[in-house]
């Protein structure tokens, strides 16, 4: 046995979620280019549990238990406030995943229809969860969810307390559907191996937030910010970028092991913050990253990923840096549920083996003589 560092090019498991073929990103055989301009995020989820998209009742119904399951337990609200303030935010979603699992009375059913139900409770309370986390956080009073909104306007409400405007939401919910699902990342496969020993969705769920946790995965764009607000300005950023390419330092935001070619979601991301910063009257942030952009594939022929123009999308939406991540999990909450459904349907414990590199043929030596 050899092993393969990172699993690179390994095939783990089939899959009919998604697809990377080609630098070409499918949720069940639909191009992302396609969902991304015509979707709504409601319509994707929808489609990577149930394997096609919702005609108008099934949309309709699935609105209605959204709404239904968004609020979340005021037990947990207090729990949550007890939190340290200076935690880390997504460590603070791990634990209050984890303790939401106590509030139902099926988490531990295996039941199909049981689990669907689940799937879509956690994409309900996820944006609740994460909205009063950050508002604890600054001292307010977490905001109930609004009936009749999308899982966008509704996240944008509760973080800010007043209704957001149409070119937010529609920038919100347009990266919950680029971000909602990506074939066997470390973060779905994290939560698929916790669910093949058959434990419950929440313990899977809260997995793929341990790993999705991690500056390597999820916290690329928090890094892409922390960049930006170093640089501080355009004039600024030639001479920074430069000496990180000199130094042949990573750059946080550019390249992806899957696309040789680029990833295809991110010239949304880069649409969006141009159209937030002409609505907000202020580029910097997109003056920047174009600059940025234009240096570090001009010179190294890397492009930017997801990651990169998401971090001036979010800030642009008065988002803080350390909600980027769990705004993450708020949309690929929806392709980890899939996928755990998805193992369910012919489980196989997941139990791989290593190639071991240790010593051979040690002998005990008694205490007395060591």
């Amino acid at each position: 046995m050899t092993a393969t560092k990172g699993l690179e090019g390994i095939v783990a498991a089939t899959s009919s979620i998604s697809s990377i073929v080609d630098g070409v990103l499918t949720y069940r055989g639909y191009d992302i280019n396609d969902l991304a301009l015509h979707a709504s995020f409601e319509e994707v989820a929808y489609l990577l549990w149930f394997g096609k998209l919702p005609n108008v009742q099934e949309l309709y119904d699935l609105k209605q238990d959204l709404d239904t399951f968004a609020p979340i337990p005021q037990t947990l609200i207090e729990q949550m406030k007890l939190y340290p303030k200076d935690t880390n935010t997504m460590a603070a979603l791990r634990t209050a995943i984890s303790a939401l699992a106590l509030y139902d009375e099926e988490a531990d059913d295996m039941n199909r229809t049981i689990n669907e139900k689940k799937a879509i409770k956690l994409q309900a309370q996820l944006p609740t969860i994460v909205a009063a986390l950050s508002r604890i956080r600054q001292g307010k009073e977490p905001v109930q969810p609004q009936k009749g909104l999308s899982i966008a306007e509704n996240f944008l409400f509760m973080l800010r307390g007043e209704q957001p405007d149409e070119t937010s939401i529609k920038a919100l919910d347009q990266a919950l559907v680029l971000h909602a699902d990506h074939e066997f990342n470390a973060s779905t496969f994290a939560g698929r191996v916790t669910v093949a020993t058959l434990s419950d969705i929440y313990s899977g769920v809260t997995s793929a937030i341990g790993a999705l946790k991690g500056p390597l995965h999820g916290g690329a764009n928090e890094a892409v910010m922390r960049m930006l607000e170093k640089i501080g300005g355009i004039d600024q950023v030639e001479s920074y970028i430069q000496d990180k390419l000199n130094k042949r330092e990573i750059i946080m935001g550019f390249g992806h092991r899957v696309y040789k070619n680029g990833d295809p979601r991110a010239k949304y991301l880069q649409t969006m913050s141009r159209e937030l910063s002409e609505m907000k009257g202020n580029s910097d942030l997109y003056e920047m990253s174009v600059k940025i952009e234009e240096m570090v594939t001009g010179q190294k022929g890397l492009k930017p990923n997801v990651d990169f123009y998401s971090a001036s999308v979010y800030t642009q939406l008065g988002i803080e840096s350390e909600l980027f991540t769990p705004i993450f999990a708020i949309s690929r909450v929806s392709g980890w549920t899939a996928h755990i459904l998805e193992q369910w349907e012919s489980n196989r414990i997941i139990r791989p083996r290593a190639e071991y590199i240790g010593l051979h043929d040690q002998k005990y030596i008694s205490i007395e003589l060591r």
